[in-house]
């Protein structure tokens, strides 16, 4: 028995159950990873190096993207304040199933050197499923793609992603996003949100 996403407990048994389809399309999957990176911290600065030809993340597969709607993986690059909280949240619920999330750094982890600030979160497996947290502060690229290639081997192999787990936990979520956020916790699409917040009349 193994643990794999969350803790859940992976039979080999259970991985062989994979069809040959499925077998064919997650290692497909598993070479194929659009990335949307937010960089909300210092983490930021490590993502450049590893998606350009130093560490060079295109040779595994792996491969930016400006879209949260092209994208497979959330790349969440440290802290989270709850003003960005809400964006990320927007931005995880506009991608497309399967999508992962990776956590960046000691901060997505337990807040960090923020984990008494006011205004930041401490967790954010609290708020968004993350399927695979990268430890320190900050990693290095080097981590980043160990991170990338533990997740690869995830997707091949089959095991539950945290996106299912989100969509069958939906209240947990909610009602933690809710207890930081307020009852509004989406954006409105439409440009003027913040001058109507304020009051402004169109």
């Amino acid at each position: 028995m193994e643990i794999g996403f969350h803790g859940h407990e992976f039979d080999k048994a259970e991985r062989n159950t994979q069809t040959l389809i499925e077998k064919t399309i997650n290692w497909f999957r598993s070479k194929s990873i659009f990335v949307v990176a937010y960089g909300t911290g210092c983490g930021a600065i490590e993502m450049p190096p590893t998606f350009t030809s130093r560490y060079d993340a295109e040779r595994g597969g792996v491969v930016g993207v400006a879209t949260p709607r092209q994208a497979d993986v959330i790349i969440v690059s440290g802290y989270l304040a709850y003003k960005t909280l809400r964006r990320v949240i927007r931005t995880y619920e506009q991608m497309q199933s399967p999508k992962y999330v990776i956590g960046l750094g000691s901060c997505a982890i337990n807040g960090g050197m923020y984990w008494d600030s006011y205004n930041t979160i401490k967790k954010l497996d609290d708020y968004i499923p993350v399927d695979m947290l990268v430890n320190g502060c900050m990693p290095r690229p080097e981590a980043l793609l160990e991170g990338f290639a533990k997740l690869q081997e995830r997707i091949r192999n089959g095991e539950q992603g945290g996106w299912e787990k989100y969509e069958k936990n939906l209240e947990f979520y909610k009602k933690n996003q809710k207890k930081v956020l307020g009852e509004n916790i989406d954006p409105s699409y439409e440009a003027d949100w913040y001058m109507l917040k304020q009051g402004a009349t169109l």
